[in-house]
């Protein structure tokens, strides 16, 4: 399943999803420590892994973190090989003042934005999807 490419397609129906929950992005030097099915990603860096994770999970497991968001879904089937999509949100939010941490998985497009800013972002979102009909 290759996803789509065509930026106008992609923007057009990209059909923003929030997740409920809060969620943290955390560092640990030894992964071990954290069981796997608690993580929703995580990045290794040569400081680090850093895990994004639930916020009531990182506090049981003692976790730092500075950062709560909120998780919204781009709900289309994004090529990963998709050109501008993730410039054109990215653009659309930066506008509002919204800071974004996106993830590329295989089949959607992620965004934690500052928990703070989910309704906000989710209407800026769903005005860029509309200025593609």
């Amino acid at each position: 399943m290759s996803g789509k490419t065509n930026l106008s397609e992609l923007i057009k129906g990209m059909t923003p999803q929030h997740i409920p929950g809060a969620y943290v992005f955390a560092t640990v030097k030894d992964i071990s420590t954290i069981d796997r099915a608690d993580t929703i990603c995580e990045f290794k860096e040569k400081e680090g892994t850093t895990v994004v994770i639930e916020r009531g999970k990182a506090d049981e497991l003692h976790l730092q973190y500075d950062y709560i968001a909120a998780w919204i879904t781009l709900t289309i089937h994004s090529s990963l090989d998709a050109v501008g999509l993730t410039a054109a949100f990215a653009t659309a939010l930066a506008k509002h003042n919204i800071s974004c941490n996106v993830i590329a998985g295989y089949y959607h497009d992620h965004i934690f934005v500052d928990s703070k800013d989910v309704d906000k972002a989710l209407s800026v979102l769903k005005q860029l999807s509309q200025s593609q009909a």
